[in-house]
C-alpha cells in the first residue's frame, strides 16, 4: 500500500505540480533569477543585525539539512533505479524548483513568530496558518498545518535521521570495519549533545563543517571527473537519451510521467535540495535579514550548490566508474564509495567515509533544529521538545541497525505530502512573493 501511494505520488503527482508550480512562479516573478542575475549575485551579501543571525550562517545551516545521503547516496540510488536519464530530472526539478525554494523562504520570513527571547522562530507551518486564516478558515488552516507539521516530524525521524546514521554506518563498516553498534552509540551521543546547544549552537557548527566538507567533496571529483576527463561526452549522451527512454509500461504522455528516471530523478533531487516541500524555511526564518527577498535568493543559491553542482559531480564520477560502482548495486552507499576508490585508490574511500561523516551529521543536527519546531509548533512546553529530543536521538541510533528501505518509503511519502500541501498554499499566495520581489528589485 504504502509502495502504492508512493508510486502515485512521486511517478505522476509531485513532478507534474513541481514543474507546473515552478514555472508558474517562473512567469510570475519573470524569471528574474535568470533574466537579472546582478541583482542575485547583489542579494548574496550576509547580513546580521543585533540579535540575530546572519543570512549565511541561515544558510549553512539550510545546506546542512540537504547536504547528506541525497547527494552521495541518493544520486547512487537515482541512477541504478532510474538509469543515468534520472541525472538529467534532477537538474530539471532543481531548475524549476528554484523559484519555489525562493517563495517559501519570503513568505516563511514575512510571517515568522519570536520565540519567548524575541528571536525569530519560523517555518512554513506558520504561512499555511496564517493563508487559511486570511480566508476564514482559520479551523482548516490548524488540521491543514497540523498535517504538514506531522509529516515534517515523520520526515525529520526518517530522512534527518535514520537515513543518514544508516549511509555513515554503511560507509565506516564498509571501509574501516566499524561496526554499526559503535556508531549508531556515537551518533546518538553527539546528536544529543549538539541538540543541547540549542539553535545558536547548531547554526555555529554547521557554519564550520558544510564549507570545509563541500570544498573538499568538490576537490575529490574534479580529481575523478578529470581522470575520466575523456568519457564526459558519452556520460552526458547517456544521460540525455536515457531521459526519455520508454521504461515503463505506458506510451506517449502516461509513458513520460512514469519513467522511472522522471520518477528517481525528481524525488530523489527533491530529497536532495528539498526546494518546494517547505523544510529549509526554518533553517532560514531564524536569519535577522533587512529584506524577505533577501533572504530568498540565499534560496536560489543552496539549490543551485546542492543540485546543480554537488549531485553533479557525484552523478558524473558515478557513471564515469559505473562498470565498478554497480557491483555494489543496491548498496547505493558502496556504489559512490567504489566509484571514486577505483579512481583514487584506498585513501579516496577513507576520505569519503570522513566526508560521509560529516555531511550527514550535518544533516542530523540540522533536523534535529527543524523537528524541535515542528514540536514547538504543537506544544510550546518543555516536555514535547524533550519527548521529540529522546525518540529523535533513538532514531539516530537505531538508523545504524535497521534496513534503510522502509525508511525511504516513509521519507517519500513524508516528502510527497509536505510538498503537495506547501505548493498549493505558496501558489496561492504569489502576489505576496511578487511585492516583495518589486520592492527589493526596485531598490
Amino acid at each position: 500500500m504504502l509502495e502504492y501511494v508512493n508510486d502515485m505520488l512521486s511517478g505522476m503527482i509531485i513532478p507534474l505540480v513541481l514543474t507546473l508550480s515552478g514555472i508558474f512562479y517562473g512567469v510570475r516573478l519573470k524569471f528574474f533569477h535568470i533574466l537579472k542575475p546582478l541583482a542575485v549575485v547583489k542579494g548574496l551579501k550576509s547580513e546580521k543585525r543585533a540579535g540575530g543571525i546572519s543570512s549565511a550562517r541561515a544558510v549553512t545551516l539550510a545546506l546542512a539539512g540537504t547536504l547528506g545521503v541525497g547527494n552521495i547516496v541518493g544520486v547512487s540510488s537515482a541512477i541504478h533505479l532510474g538509469g543515468f536519464g534520472a541525472v538529467f530530472w534532477m537538474w530539471v526539478s532543481a531548475i524549476v524548483a528554484m523559484l519555489l525554494k525562493y517563495a517559501e523562504i519570503v513568505l516563511a520570513m514575512r510571517h515568522r513568530p519570536l520565540d519567548a527571547d524575541g528571536k525569530p522562530q519560523g517555518s512554513a507551518m506558520y504561512y499555511i496558518l496564517d493563508f487559511f486564516t486570511s480566508h476564514r478558515m482559520k479551523r482548516l488552516g490548524r488540521v491543514i498545518a497540523g498535517i504538514f507539521a506531522a509529516f515534517f516530524l515523520l520526515n525529520a525521524m526518517t530522512m534527518g535521521s535514520m537515513l543518514q546514521t544508516g549511509a555513515i554506518s554503511e560507509a565506516l563498516e564498509g571501509v574501516m570495519g566499524i561496526p554499526p553498534l559503535l556508531t549508531g552509540t556515537v551518533l546518538a551521543i553527539l546528536t544529543l549533545l549538539a541538540v543541547r546547544k540549542g539553535t545558536d549552537g547548531i547554526a555555529a557548527l554547521t557554519n564550520y563543517l558544510v564549507p570545509i566538507m563541500s570544498v573538499g567533496y568538490a576537490v575529490m571529483s574534479f580529481a575523478v571527473i578529470f581522470h575520466g576527463r575523456h568519457g564526459l561526452g558519452d556520460a552526458f549522451s547517456q544521460i540525455f537519451s536515457s531521459a526519455f527512454s520508454p521504461d515503463a509500461a505506458f506510451s506517449g504522455v502516461g509513458g513520460f510521467i512514469f519513467t522511472k528516471s522522471l520518477r528517481y530523478g525528481v524525488m530523489r533531487g527533491l530529497i536532495s535540495n528539498e526546494a518546494g516541500c517547505g523544510t529549509a524555511p526554518t533553517a532560514h526564518s531564524v536569519a535577522d535579514c533587512s529584506s524577505p527577498a533577501r533572504q530568498g535568493i540565499w534560496g536560489i543559491f543552496e539549490v543551485f550548490v546542492d543540485t546543480v553542482v554537488l549531485c553533479t559531480m557525484t552523478a558524473l564520477v558515478v557513471i564515469l566508474e559505473y562498470g565498478e560502482a554497480a557491483r555494489y548495486g543496491g548498496s547505493y552507499m558502496m556504489m559512490t564509495v567504489t566509484a571514486y576508490a577505483s579512481v583514487l585508490g584506498p585513501c579516496a574511500a577513507y576520505f569519503l567515509s570522513i566526508a560521509v561523516l560529516c555531511f550527514g551529521f550535518a544533516t542530523i543536527v540540522c533536523w534535529a533544529h527543524y523537528g524541535l519546531t515542528c514540536a514547538r509548533y504543537f506544544c510550546k512546553g518543555r516536555g514535547a521538545s524533550l519527548l521529540f529530543t529522546v525518540a529523535y536521538v533513538f532514531c539516530v541510533f537505531a538508523g545504524a541497525l535497521v534496513s534503510s528501505e522502509l525508511s525511504w518509503q516513509l521519507a517519500d511519502l513524508a516528502m510527497g505530502v509536505m510538498t503537495v500541501i506547501n505548493l498549493f498554499v505558496i501558489v496561492q499566495m504569489w502576489r505576496e512573493v511578487r511585492q516583495q520581489t518589486e520592492l527589493y528589485l526596485s531598490n
